[in-house]
């Protein structure tokens, strides 16, 4: 039986695909497209890539997908790649409490201080509206009316026009 690299490659070839092609129809990088098609895993950085690429490209292919994940995890653990562990290992107490407490700040703790800063907002508010209500609306205004400097000194009259 031919690899899941020989499929992929003998179906390009029979629909006359260059690896430029699949390339771009795909966004897969093409040295990565060759070595899917040489079996060459090993410069993959976990198998997760190796099985998105390969989907991607058998679908593209219109090749049966999921018999061709199938192959391929079968060639995979017979080259001694290691699955990606995809959860974090088990945490402290603390770590436990930290998350949830993260939980509760967005959900609870962050429109409850948005809602407390609309509240300072609106009573600051309301206290300077309503200081300048009880206030003579007049104070600190001078006088209406020019009053000359004390030393006798007046402004220039203006000449007449002839």
């Amino acid at each position: 039986m031919p690899t899941v690299g020989e499929q992929l490659r003998s179906a390009r070839e029979a629909q006359k695909l260059a690896v430029h092609q699949v390339a771009d129809w795909t966004k897969i990088r093409s040295d990565h497209i060759r070595a899917l098609e040489d079996g060459n895993y090993s410069i993959f950085s976990a198998p997760v890539y190796i099985r998105g690429f390969v989907r991607t490209y058998a679908t593209l292919l219109k090749l049966d997908a999921h018999s061709i994940l199938e192959q391929l995890s079968t060639e995979l653990s017979g080259s001694g790649q290691e699955e990606p562990i995809l959860s974090q290992p088990a945490h402290g107490m603390l770590d436990t409490a930290m998350f949830q407490f993260s939980k509760v700040f967005r959900r609870l703790a962050l429109p409850a201080v948005g809602g407390a800063i609309v509240l300072v907002v609106l009573v600051a508010s309301y206290v300077v509206w309503s200081r300048d209500q009880h206030q003579d609306p007049l104070k600190g205004l001078g006088p209406g009316l020019y009053r000359a400097p004390a030393d006798g000194q007046t402004l220039p009259l203006p000449k007449p026009n002839n």
